[in-house]
Parts: structure tokens; C-alpha cells; sequence
């Protein structure tokens, strides 16, 4: 399974992108703390998807860089975009009425983070773990 598009707009997709992103960080060899490390920062990735945009895409696939494996899931999606991505980054920070612990959760779960967004054109972001 080198990569893997999934079209994300309703919960069932969420669920659907779980066990792809699981399957995947089993078969390059995570163990089970950073399995549910990964699915949790995507779990609420795609969720703001849903939350903020409606519908967007999610891309999963097996990285490699100086002999280390990892995965790199890219959330996309064509929504309002966040004004302040500073600010968005912040604990408790939140638009939708949420906890406002998903991007800043994520970005902790994750070994890099990448946030770009443009105003009345969409969010994407990049995570990346890698085997330790």
C-alpha cells in the first residue's frame, strides 16, 4: 500500500480513514502507541474537514528519508481557510464551539506539522511520523 486518496464528508469517511491509516502504520511497522498516536491526530484532522468545510481529501502514504519509514497524511480541503493560523494553533482556540484541541493535539502527536491556508480557499495540512 504505497498511497492512499480518500474523499472525506461525513462521519463514516472518518472511520474509513482510521482503519486505512491504521492498516498502513501497521504494515510500515509502528507499534502500538504511535498506531493510536497517528489515528487520533487524524481522527481530528478530518474531522475539522467536516466541521469546517464540508468535504475535503485525505492522502496517506509511506514516506522514507535517510533510512527511516514514516507516514504522511495530507488533509485538504477547499472551506473558508483559517485567517490566523498562529492563533488557530493556540490550546482552547475554537470557531466551532469544539474543546479547540484538534490542530494543537495533532501537531503534539505528530513528529511535523505543516499548516498552510488561504482565505476563502481552503486549509491543507501535512503530518508526519516517523519510526523511531
Amino acid at each position: 500500500m504505497d498511497e492512499q486518496m480518500i474523499e472525506v464528508k461525513n462521519d463514516t469517511d472518518i472511520i474509513r480513514v482510521r482503519r486505512i491509516v491504521r492498516e498502513m502504520a501497521v504494515e510500515i511497522g509502528f507499534g502500538e502507541l504511535d498506531q493510536t498516536r497517528i489515528i487520533t491526530a487524524i481522527s481530528e484532522l478530518t474531522r475539522n474537514i467536516i466541521v469546517h468545510a464540508s468535504s475535503g481529501k485525505v492522502l496517506i502514504k509511506e514516506v522514507q528519508k535517510t533510512g527511516k519509514r514514516g507516514i504522511e497524511i495530507t488533509c485538504a480541503d477547499e472551506g473558508p481557510g483559517i485567517v490566523d493560523i498562529e492563533l488557530a494553533l493556540k490550546d482552547g482556540y475554537t470557531t466551532s464551539g469544539g474543546l479547540g484541541i484538534g490542530m494543537t493535539g495533532a501537531r503534539r502527536l505528530m513528529d511535523e506539522f505543516k499548516v498552510e491556508s488561504v482565505v476563502g480557499s481552503g486549509t491543507t495540512v501535512i503530518v508526519k511520523k516517523w519510526m523511531k
